[in-house]
């Protein structure tokens, strides 16, 4: 019986560093290691130890033979990987693919004296950062978010319903309580402390403060009501408390999604599955209540391009498939939409659109009875359409079309990615949205760093930031080795006083397990594994709830 690889992986390579027989591709060593939507288990090699399935952060690997029903063709998908590759075997050892000679990157004198590192983002890039220095070197880390809880993309940014995801967040949250770990959740650089004052209390920070930002389209009425960015949209089911809890109506039957990524698939799989499937999850509550409540039958994914080139993973379609009670259309407007999925191969993407009902949709009818999320390739916005407030989107027809269709649609969610901002203090660059940096050392600011989509662009999920963040902190302790980094002006607890100074609403790691202990009771109460607290007041509460029964 041989394991694969799932739907959830995070490719973080955890998996890769436990596997006695080097069975896992590809390896961080390898080329093609970031560039893959996940990773993959060779069937010829597995000698079913159960190791990774172990050491899997985010419960992604399983006996092949045990797969659910809707994760069986992840058996395949990891043989295919291994078809037309030619593995060797190590002549001289068990392995089933050759082990490279080992290599030690990073080494640091013995007398290395201990350096105090800000990591300014609780994501996944700040703690993978945060966790290298902990676990390598004897480093002092304070943890810093501009919310008052930990979190990052984990919290709010990964689907409620993809618990297992999620798990990550459990990984990084046993740093939280380390020893050489100060925490300050809901303190804002450039707010409440400048980024010289943060720099002056630490030898190094890195900023690891992502991508928050949507692209817009820049088309006629995209600012109308109703038409808002996926990112808000997220933000919103996640309970984030930037967003409103009323940010989002969903009294319209049709929704119309601009994009083919996973953020696009993810916001059409949340409006259209059964509200009570999602109360498993940890969406916020007041995203389950306008769900229950709204109108939305039917969501339309428009794609600029074909099929062959959508940017969803293919495990973020296969879920689209196995989603009870939906039924997906590819609309057959374009013949070459239709061509490109019938040609396709058995590795292609637009293989699994294969099977999957096609038809030419009337637009001028409303939707059909039941859930439905359409496919519609060859088809880009050029207007939003409405008298105060989105009515339909007029959409390009096909090759050649010039006039264009009208979709009736009563919501607009722009999913074309994201881009950083600025950050306070750190040079910019607008065209990439990042901040210009050299492996992670920020141009022109000794002692400053970046890691995530700060530093690279929005690309990669959770695990891309683990070589992200190795590289980053490479740098970091090159630089303070050879003598690099500014001296800091002031000691660990001067900065504690400053930040209480500044805001007395911060919450360390103590409070941040009252909102943990919070949440978890709340959804006791509604029978579900999580009621997320929606706002800055209730989570700063539930962070002070506990100090009446603990002592000191």
């Amino acid at each position: 019986m041989t394991y694969a690889i799932t739907q959830t992986c995070c490719s973080d390579a955890t998996c890769v560093s436990v596997c006695p027989v080097n069975c896992i591709h590809p390896t961080p060593e390898e080329p093609d290691f970031g560039r893959t939507e996940m990773l993959y288990i060779d069937p010829k090699s597995c000698i079913d130890c159960g190791a990774c399935a172990d050491a899997c952060p985010v419960e992604a690997v399983f006996p092949v033979d045990s797969l659910p029903a809707a994760q069986r063709e992840y058996g395949p998908l990891n043989a295919a990987y291994f078809a037309d590759r030619e593995t060797e075997q190590d002549p001289e050892g068990p392995n089933f693919h050759v082990w490279g000679e080992p290599s030690f990157k990073r080494s640091l004198p013995s007398d290395f004296a201990p350096i105090r590192v800000a990591v300014v983002g609780t994501g996944p890039a700040g703690m993978y950062a945060a966790e290298d220095l902990l676990l390598h070197t004897s480093a002092e880390v304070t943890l810093i978010d501009r919310l008052p809880v930990a979190g990052g993309l984990i919290r709010y940014g990964v689907a409620p319903d993809h618990l297992s995801t999620k798990k990550a967040g459990e990984t990084f949250a046993r740093f939280h309580t380390h020893p050489r770990v100060r925490m300050h959740l809901g303190l804002e650089v450039g707010k409440d402390i400048t980024p010289e004052e943060l720099a002056a209390h630490h030898d190094a920070v890195i900023y690891a403060v992502g991508a928050p930002a949507g692209r817009r389209l820049g088309i006629p009425g995209e600012d109308l009501p109703g038409s808002i960015c996926a990112t808000t949209f997220v933000s919103w089911y996640n309970a984030h408390p930037d967003v409103a809890p009323d940010a989002v109506d969903l009294s319209a039957e049709r929704v119309v999604v601009v994009g083919n990524g996973n953020v696009a698939l993810d916001a059409a799989r949340i409006l259209v599955s059964d509200p009570d499937a999602l109360a498993a999850g940890d969406i916020a509550g007041h995203a389950l209540e306008a769900l229950r409540a709204g109108s939305v039958r039917e969501v339309v994914l428009l794609g600029r391009r074909g099929p062959e080139d959508a940017a969803y993973t293919r495990s973020e379609l296969l879920a689209l498939r196995h989603l009870a009670g939906v039924e997906l259309v590819v609309d057959d407007h374009d013949p070459r939409t239709g061509a490109a999925i019938d040609a396709a191969g058995p590795g292609d993407r637009a293989a699994l659109l294969q099977g999957i009902a096609r038809e030419t949709v009337d637009w001028s009818h409303p939707p059909s009875a039941g859930r439905r999320i359409v496919f519609r390739f060859h088809s880009a916005p050029v207007e939003v359409l409405g008298d105060g407030a989105v009515a339909a989107v007029r959409v390009t027809d096909g090759a050649g079309s010039t006039n264009g269709r009208e979709i009736p649609a009563g919501l607009l969610l722009r999913a074309v990615g994201q881009r950083g901002l600025p950050v306070t203090g750190l040079p910019f660059d607008e065209a990439a949205g990042t901040v210009p940096h050299e492996a992670g050392r920020v141009t022109g600011l000794p002692g400053t760093y970046v890691v995530g989509w700060i530093k690279r662009g929005p690309s990669g999920g959770i695990g891309a930031n683990r070589t992200c963040a190795a590289e980053t902190v490479g740098t970091l302790l090159d630089d303070a080795v050879g003598g690099a980094l500014p001296a800091p002006e002031h000691g660990a607890k001067a900065f504690q006083r400053l930040a209480r100074r500044r805001n007395r609403r911060i919450v360390d790691a103590r409070g941040l397990a009252e909102i943990e202990r919070a949440e978890l009771a709340l959804g006791r109460r509604d029978g579900r594994p999580r009621v997320k607290l929606a706002t800055v007041p209730e989570l700063v509460a539930a962070a002070r709830s506990g100090r009446r029964r603990i002592p000191g």
